[in-house]
C-alpha cells in the first residue's frame, strides 16, 4: 500500500484509537491523522497533555480503527459479528518525532493539507505536530457472512518508509504434519488449501482464530506472535 492509500483508510474512518505506554501501563485517547506526505502520518497535540509527554518519552505509538457502513451486531446463533461490505480495520505500531513549526510552515505551502495544522499551532501556542515516519501494520477487510464475495476476510500487511515486517500468525511445520488434513477440515475461513501433498495456510486470510491449532492433533501448526 502506499502512504497515500494508508492515509485515506485512516482518514476514512475518522476518530482513531492512538495508544502510547503511560509507565507500566498503556493509554489510549481519540485523534486522527490531519496530513500525510513520503515522511510519514501526521498528527498533534498539546505539550500540557500527558499524550505529549509518552510520546516524548517512548517514541512510539500504535493506532487502530474500524470502518463500518452500518452498526456493528452480533448474531449469536452463529457466534459472528456482522459488519456491512466494505468493513475493515486497520492498525499501524511504529516511530514518531516531533516536527518543527518552520518545517510545518514549509510543508504548508507546497501542501493545503497540512494549512490545518499551521492555523491550530498559531491559535493554540501549545500545539505540537509529531510524525509516524516509520512503521508496519495491516488492514482487514471482513464480509464473515461471504455476501459479496467467497472469502470471509483478505488481509494485507504494509509498511512505512521500509520498517521491518516480522510474520505473525500460523504456519504449518511439514515435517510434523501427517497430511491427514483436519486442519482443512475445521477452518471456517477457508484459509487452508492442499498443494499437491502438502497443506498451505494462506495468511491474507486467515483471522489466526487457533481452530487449526486445536483440530491437529500432531502438533503440527506453528504460532508466531512476536
Amino acid at each position: 500500500m502506499t502512504i497515500k492509500e494508508i492515509f485515506e483508510a485512516f482518514d476514512n474512518i475518522g476518530s482513531l484509537t492512538f495508544a502510547t505506554i503511560d509507565g507500566k501501563y498503556p493509554s489510549t485517547r481519540i485523534a486522527h491523522f490531519f496530513a500525510y506526505d513520503e515522511e510519514g502520518l501526521y498528527f498533534r497535540t498539546m505539550s500540557t497533555k500527558p499524550f505529549y509527554y509518552q510520546l516524548m518519552h517512548a517514541k512510539t505509538l500504535s493506532v487502530c480503527g474500524l470502518f463500518s457502513g452500518s452498526e456493528v451486531e452480533h448474531d449469536e446463533e452463529e457466534d459472528m459479528t456482522s459488519l456491512e461490505e466494505g468493513s475493515y480495520s486497520i492498525r499501524v505500531t511504529g516511530d514518531i518525532r516531533t516536527v518543527s513549526p518552520d518545517a510545518l510552515r514549509n510543508k504548508a505551502k507546497k501542501n493545503e493539507m497540512f494549512k490545518l495544522g499551521v492555523e491550530d499551532m498559531e491559535k493554540y501556542r501549545a500545539m505540537r505536530t509529531f510524525v509516524l515516519y516509520k512503521g508496519i501494520g495491516e488492514i482487514f477487510d471482513f464480509d464473515f457472512e461471504k455476501e459479496h464475495r467467497e472469502d470471509k476476510l483478505l488481509r494485507k500487511s504494509f509498511n512505512i518508509n521500509g520498517a521491518e515486517e516480522q510474520f505473525r500468525g500460523l504456519k504449518i511445520n511439514q515435517e510434523r504434519c501427517t497430511k491427514c488434513g483436519a486442519c482443512l477440515k475445521t477452518c471456517s475461513f477457508d484459509a487452508i488449501e492442499k498443494r499437491v501433498k502438502d497443506y498451505i495456510i494462506m495468511n491474507h486470510k486467515c483471522d489466526a482464530c487457533g481452530d487449526c491449532t486445536i483440530a491437529c492433533k500432531h502438533g503440527a501448526i506453528d504460532v508466531f506472535v512476536k
